[in-house]
């Protein structure tokens, strides 16, 4: 049962997968934010044989959504439409952060950031 984490930026998208088992995530690839981004995830999907999405869900300091969130509400949309998984938001604040902690700043950090984001959701829900 596999699943997939993003962390969704306005400029780039990381992308995590599990292993087969669900059970870790790993960092997979960091995509441009343009028009081909819901057609490439939705081809990773279906490489992957993925069944689940966890989406980082930004927050402000507020506590409530900001405007790139409004942005991931109109992803997950189309992402149900296109191929309708089940879709889980976990809070996202700070992974890019704590990524870049772990690593350094690269190319891979908004990956990592979804690999972050992708366990605190299996943790979770152990």
């Amino acid at each position: 049962m596999r699943k997939i984490g993003i962390d969704y930026g306005s400029k780039r998208v990381g992308i995590a997968l599990t292993d087969e088992a669900g059970l870790m995530a790993f960092p997979h690839v960091v995509l441009e934010n343009n028009q081909s981004l819901l057609k490439e995830v939705i081809k990773i999907i279906e490489e992957n044989e993925v069944s689940e999405m966890v989406i980082g869900y930004s927050l402000g300091r507020d506590g409530q959504p900001n405007e790139i969130h409004k942005a991931v509400e109109s992803f997950m949309t189309d992402i149900t439409l296109e191929r309708p998984i089940p879709i889980h938001l976990e809070p996202e604040q700070y992974t890019t952060q704590e990524a870049i902690r772990f690593q350094g700043r690269n190319k891979d950090t908004d990956a990592s950031a979804a690999a972050i984001i992708l366990n605190s959701f299996i943790t979770r829900k152990k």
